[in-house]
């Protein structure tokens, strides 16, 4: 088993035994239902499909319904597949237990929406400074894109204002400095992308030799 599906709790503080102050982020994480194996013979690949949170059969469609049934499974707010070959079956429940204390894991979430940014917000642009020859309220602008002439056109990769955050973004190397068993929590070192109750997943660091540390 690679990974776990979790969901971001909150921030934190951990003092380790030397007494110092370390901020961390609470994550809950697990327990996850396995839902499907597929193989090679049959799907075209190995891999594990795990489902999180359970949910009302009355919001969700009727294809996912049929797959639940399939599986003999309740309703699944989030399904995610985690690549290998596992020995885990269908119905088995995985929890944190997965992890130990001092481990390193990576940490895939969906960074905070900003909406729709300039560019000092953005890119941090310093703007135009003092409204001097006629400057009418265009501190903020982000200036010129580009010649009229030659090359007549913006260059992709300009930076410009537009949409801000709202992307998938993976933390690697995290430690966990703190399992509660009892209550399926990650105590891990460091700040991770999203919101609270934001879902994440966890997975196990890679070694050299392109192994995961199981």
């Amino acid at each position: 088993m690679l990974g776990l599906i979790g969901k971001k709790i909150g921030m934190t503080s951990y003092f380790n035994e030397l007494g110092y102050c370390i901020p961390c982020t609470v994550i809950k994480a697990g327990p996850c239902t396995v839902l499907q194996k597929k193989s090679i013979k049959k799907d075209g690949y190995y891999s594990i499909q795990l489902g999180y949170e359970d949910k009302t059969n009355k919001n969700t469609n009727k294809p996912l319904l049929g797959h639940f049934k399939k599986f003999n499974s309740s309703t699944k707010k989030i399904i995610f597949e985690f690549a290998g070959t596992f020995c885990n079956s269908p119905g088995d429940v995985i929890k944190v237990d997965l992890f130990k204390e001092n481990e390193n894991v990576d940490i895939v979430g969906i960074t905070k929406g900003k909406g729709f940014q300039g560019v000092i917000k953005r890119h941090g642009f310093a703007g135009v400074g003092e409204k001097t020859h006629g400057q009418h309220n265009c501190s903020r602008s982000p200036g010129s894109i580009g010649a009229g002439s030659d090359p007549s056109r913006v260059f992709k990769g300009t930076r410009m204002a537009g949409r801000m955050g709202g992307k998938r973004i993976t933390i690697k190397n995290l430690k966990i400095l703190k399992i509660y068993f009892n209550r399926n929590l990650l105590i891990v070192k460091g700040a991770i992308p999203g919101t609270k109750n934001s879902y994440l997943l966890i997975t196990k660091k890679l070694l050299k030799n392109g192994h995961r540390n199981l």
